[in-house]
């Protein structure tokens, strides 16, 4: 007897059903210590079933961060549309950012250390997002720099930034005393600081 065909809309249901269960237990768990069958009874299906969607737990993996990073990056770039001034695009960002890490289901900066695990073509496509997300935080740092709002601009201020927001996932409380918004304040308080005597 032929399998019985669901609907496109019930199948991609289903797919987000499964994605986000593997970023919800990757990130309480780890990516190893995560079973297909754990996978499988936190998205509400028999174990068997999240292979219908995905050929494997890495190739689950990989989906769970390029659509985290997916989703991360198209908030970011509805968040700035219109903010010209560039002190107040970085906020936005690093609001944003922020929100992504605490607010959502697929929290795919929490897994970029989960890499590690994939073939190199995996971490290949995995880099080649990131670096497209991180392409308006560079033009804004760019733009700071050249108005004299931070001492530099290099790469390596990017990802110290990106280190820093990433951390607070080890230690801040949405029941806490800080907001996020005063999390970002913070934030840019430390990036746009002038150095003493000027």
């Amino acid at each position: 007897m032929p399998r019985k065909k669901t609907e496109p809309a019930a199948d991609a249901n289903r797919r987000t059903d499964v994605l986000r269960a593997a970023a919800r237990l990757f990130v309480e768990k780890g990516f190893e210590a995560t079973t297909t069958r754990d996978i499988a009874e936190a998205a509400g299906m028999r174990s068997g079933s999240p292979f219908y969607h995905f050929r494997s737990k890495l190739d689950l993996l990989k989906a769970v961060i390029l659509e985290g990073l997916a989703n991360s990056d198209a908030r970011q770039r509805a968040a700035i549309v219109g903010v010209d001034d560039p002190l107040d695009r970085l906020r936005v960002l690093v609001r944003t950012h922020l929100a992504s890490l605490h607010e959502f289901d697929c929290d795919s900066p929490l897994l970029i250390g989960e890499t590690r695990a994939l073939d190199d073509a995996a971490k290949r496509d995995i880099a080649a997002a990131f670096d497209a997300y991180q392409i308006p935080w560079q033009h804004t740092l760019d733009t700071l720099a050249a108005a004299g709002h931070i001492a530099s601009a290099a790469p390596p201020v990017r990802l110290w930034l990106f280190g820093m927001l990433n951390w607070s996932t080890h230690w801040y409380r949405a029941d806490g005393a800080l907001s996020l918004d005063a999390l970002a304040d913070s934030a840019l308080a430390m990036l746009l600081a002038k150095p003493a005597g000027t």
